[in-house]
């Protein structure tokens, strides 16, 4: 399920826009400022953004500034009363894809936002890499220095949210609910277990390891 973040400090206008959206087969997560919006987007991951410009905290443009420096490819649309030329443009400047006025009917946002997720779903490249390492998405395939690495349905699940997110801290309960759909529970060790099974099929035989530990926090990929 694709999963949206609204961010937007009129209450009413953000339930509204939630609900909206839930109901047309979209997750979403609300933030009432911009400063809580950022935090969530560098512990969790979304397809798409939607911000209004004048928020507390930091504001929309700040926000799309922040954003396009972890993630250039998340597309971002913009909500805003403030309808002159000089703020959409201030807003496309900063990284938003697309600009929305209000007041706005949801099919027009429907068609907005089924627009930006089609284009960005059809500019995302099936091959995904970090160092030597490479996943195929299409063909479900894993390779590293040229060798084939074979992986389980769950290996390779763990290994693209893990690539995805490259150069990020993931937290155990961060992982298991998104590649398991589970919400942590301290009990468990699942997290732990295929860890280590990724950590012998992709760097075990190699003399450059990907897969690093942080103790107390959780599971980080990068370059060493």
């Amino acid at each position: 399920m694709l999963k949206i973040l609204i961010v937007e400090d009129e209450v009413k206008t953000a339930e509204s826009i939630s609900q909206a959206l839930s109901e047309e087969g979209y997750e979403t997560a609300t933030a009432y400022d911009g400063t809580t919006a950022l935090n969530a987007l560098l512990n969790q991951t979304f397809d798409l953004l939607i911000t209004d410009i004048i928020l507390p905290g930091i504001s929309g443009i700040e926000l799309c500034r922040e954003v396009r420096k972890i993630n250039d490819t998340m597309p971002i649309l913009m909500l805003t009363a403030l309808g002159s030329i000089d703020d959409k443009v201030a807003g496309l400047d900063a990284g938003a894809d697309d600009y929305l006025p209000k007041p706005f009917e949801l099919k027009e946002l429907f068609a907005r936002v089924k627009a930006l997720l089609r284009r960005n779903h059809h500019h995302a490249s099936p091959i995904l890499t970090i160092a030597d390492l490479t996943l195929n998405l299409d063909t479900k395939t894993a390779s590293r220095g040229g060798k084939e690495i074979s992986l389980t349905a769950k290996e390779f699940a763990l290994l693209e949210f893990m690539i995805r997110n490259q150069g990020r801290v993931l937290s155990k309960d961060l992982i298991a609910s998104k590649v398991w759909g589970i919400d942590f529970e301290s009990g468990t060790n699942v997290v732990e277990v295929y860890v280590n099974y990724l950590r012998k099929k992709i760097d075990k035989d190699f003399p450059t390891k990907l897969l690093h530990t942080q103790f107390g926090l959780g599971y980080i990929l990068k370059e060493s």
